[in-house]
């Protein structure tokens, strides 16, 4: 079965395995890999040749060039200087800054802990006027109670065993949600069900976090949408993303924070979220779904069941 398209905004059609921004960063580590393989064979150095020069394993080589892994600053200057290329080393250098930019690793983002990137968050934040979310799992950052927070945040240092600063993390994110109350801001927010449903967190934690969705849905500057479990889609949703204006779209991976500026990136992830936010709920509609979830998964008084 071919999956469903993403229309553009002028009326053509972009096959939805486009839709992931992991390609265009696939794709400029493959292109970043034939430049070092053509300044190697332009030194007439076989793969071997070069990593012994370099006292390199002969696979990392191979993985350098077909993209396969990504090279460091010292790689490439040693590989400049192995191959007589010095004059591309800051062409090089700069191709791969920006690739991290594009593709920046968790363990390289948080190496000094999760408080400094709440920072970096509220940074963007601050110069950005219309926030569009869309999250499939988890309630958005800026919409947690500390409580939740700190058990998204003890999930991802002991994943990537990083430093413990997880109450200063817990206080920073609190500290950024301060953005929400000012009236020149504008936050849509498009939740499915099964983000308001999943377990991530003890029963008593999860309801104080929905009942602070119920308050913050009716904020001026904040549109909440959800996307009940009967709804329909055309477009699958595949993941969570975070459109910045009109400049940015940042999206998790496991490993990684994808940081996506290209036109028609920008273009396909608005137009999909788009597509998303017409079908969710919004209002009361949306606080019903919310309701709903609460009388589910609150504990039964005493008496409920007589």
């Amino acid at each position: 079965m071919t999956p469903p398209g993403i229309t553009r905004s002028n009326g053509t059609t972009l096959p939805q395995n486009r839709a992931s921004g992991s390609t265009n960063v696939h794709e400029a580590r493959t292109a970043l890999g034939k430049r070092l393989r053509e300044a190697r064979e332009a030194a007439g150095l076989s793969g071997r040749q070069l990593a012994e020069s370099l006292s390199w394993p002969p696979s990392k080589v191979s993985k350098l060039e077909n993209g396969r892994q990504a090279p460091t600053d010292d790689d490439i200057r040693a590989w400049t200087g192995a191959t007589g290329a010095e004059d591309e080393t800051d062409a090089l250098l700069a191709s791969l800054h920006t690739l991290e930019v594009q593709h920046a690793e968790w363990q390289r983002i948080l190496r000094t802990g999760l408080k400094p990137h709440q920072r970096d968050l509220m940074e963007l934040d601050q110069k950005t006027r219309l926030l569009r979310a869309f999250e499939v799992t988890v309630v958005p950052g800026l919409l947690q109670t500390a409580e939740y927070a700190r058990f998204r945040f003890a999930e991802v240092a002991h994943s990537l065993n990083l430093p413990n600063d997880i109450d200063d993390a817990v206080a920073a994110r609190v500290r950024r949600q301060e953005i929400l109350y000012r009236p020149d801001k504008r936050f849509h927010f498009v939740l499915t069900e099964a983000a308001v449903r999943f377990r991530l967190c003890p029963t008593e934690v999860m309801l104080g976090q929905l009942d602070r969705l119920l308050s913050l849905s009716q904020l001026p500057t904040v549109r909440l949408g959800i996307i009940g479990f009967e709804t329909p889609y055309a477009t699958p949703p595949q993941h969570g993303f975070w459109i910045h204006d009109d400049e940015r779209v940042l999206v998790e991976t496991y490993s990684a924070e994808l940081d996506l500026r290209q036109p028609q990136e920008i273009e396909l992830y608005t137009n999909t979220f788009e597509q998303l936010a017409g079908i969710a709920s919004y209002g009361r509609s949306a606080r019903k779904i919310i309701n709903r979830v609460i009388e589910d998964i609150a504990p039964e008084e005493p008496g409920d069941s007589a």
